[in-house]
Formats: C-alpha cells, structure tokens, sequence
C-alpha cells in the first residue's frame, strides 16, 4: 500500500526530535561549555541573532553550489554519452577521468584560486570536479544497459541513430542518470564550500573561517546547519523534478 507523505516524513522527524532533545539535555547535565559544543537552543539563538548575516553569505554559496551542479550534469551527460557512442573516447577519455578522482580536490581548489583569483569562478569548478564524475558513470551504466533486443527493433523498422537514442536509450538511461544526479547533488555544497575556504570575500565557508578564529562556535553550528538545510533542499528539489520529468523512473522505489 502506498504511504502517504506524513508517514514517510514522520519517523525522520520524530528521530530528529528524540536527538535534538538528547543533545539539548546532555550539554545542560554536563554542563558542557558553549565554545566546546553549544546546545540546539544556543545554536538557534545564535542564528536568529545573525539571520541577516548568515542569509547574507548563504547566496553566494547556494549560487555557487547551484551553478556548478549544474555545469557537471551538463559536462556528466554529455561526456558519458561520448564514451558510450566512441570506443576511442572511451580507451582515451575514460581512464583520465577516473585519474581526475583520485587527485584531491581540496589541493586543487588552492591553484585554480591562484589562477582564476578571488570570484565565483573557481569554486563553481570545485563543485563541477566534485559533481561530474557520479553523473558520467551512471549515464555510460544507463546507455549500456539499454536491451540491445529493442535497439534491433527500432532499427529493422528504419529508426535512424537519433530516433533510436531518444526514443529507447535515452529513457531507458534516465533511472540511471538520475541516481548519478542525486548523489552528486549532496556533494555540491560541500564543494561550494571548500572552494570558499581555499580563497574567498563572502560565502558561508568565508564565514566559518572568520567564527572560528573567532571562536563564535554557536553561530559556527548555525552556519554548518544551514549547509545542510541547503543541501537536502536540493536533494529534494532533485527528487521533486525527477517525479515531474521521468515518473516512471520511480517505480523500482516509489518512496523518493
């Protein structure tokens, strides 16, 4: 039977409830200070005290975070589907991007910095080197478990190469795609983000530096919880358009 969406958001919330009421009562029984672990309480003081701020340096961030998830679909998509059409692509460009992934992405946010400067630029690059790689597995895994037995169809009726790709490939890559996609959407706050240490004038990472040689750790708190509100508004926001454009991408797991 079906849930309804109170019965799958309940137990999420109810553990979130439980833990937060846990953490509040241990900080109070320990009296733990507030510059070692602050309290919920003190955390959500600290960020309506500092809404302005945090909500300030929380655009350039998401823009950042957006604009490069956006770029590694676009660059994930079409360079999956490149390997998966050449066999010389493949054998060339393959192996490097699997190389590009064992290269740490937070080293290289310092040079592109040095060579990019202070702007929006190199940390929409960090989030694209931390996003693409999901979505071009998972779209070279979507293109070749196509069945080959409707390829063979389409073509003893005529199907150009494009009419092939777009009416049997390409759907039946998408459930594949967009598990790529959601898992690559969780990583690109974190790259918004590393880019924002490495270098940077404004951005909730900016901001984190400042607090913590600061030792502001309630608004410190503030600023990691609101990386997270942000992230998993974009896993659902992910979700919600793939309900929208592919529904039938989910029925295998009709939760999301």
């Amino acid at each position: 039977m079906k849930r309804t969406l109170p019965s799958r958001v309940f137990p999420a919330a109810l553990l979130a409830v439980l833990v937060l009421a846990a953490w509040e009562l241990l900080v109070w029984i320990f009296g733990v200070p507030v510059f070692l672990l602050p309290g919920p309480s003190a955390i959500a003081g600290a960020f309506w005290e500092s809404r302005e701020l945090l909500l300030r340096h929380a655009g350039p961030t998401a823009g950042e975070a957006v604009l490069g998830f956006l770029v590694a679909v676009v660059m994930g998509a079409l360079s999956g589907i490149l390997i998966n059409r050449s066999t010389l692509a493949e054998r060339s460009l393959y192996p490097w991007l699997v190389v590009s992934q064992t290269l740490p992405t937070v080293a290289i946010a310092p040079i592109l910095v040095t060579w990019l400067g202070y702007g929006p630029l190199p940390k929409v690059l960090v989030v694209t080197l931390f996003c693409f790689f999901p979505i071009t597995v998972a779209t070279v895994d979507g293109l070749r478990a196509t069945d080959p037995d409707l390829v063979r169809l389409m073509r003893s009726f005529g199907a150009s190469r494009w009419r092939i790709f777009s009416m049997v490939e390409a759907p039946g890559a998408l459930p594949f795609l967009f598990g790529g996609v959601r898992l690559a959407v969780t990583y690109c706050v974190i790259g918004a983000v590393v880019g924002e240490w490495v270098g940077s004038s404004e951005g909730l990472g900016f901001l984190m530096i400042q607090d913590k040689a600061q030792f502001e750790i309630p608004r410190l708190f503030a600023e990691i919880s609101l990386l997270s509100i942000m992230g998993v508004s974009l896993f659902l926001l992910v979700a919600l358009l793939q309900r929208i454009i592919a529904p039938w991408t989910l029925k295998r797991n009709p939760s999301l």
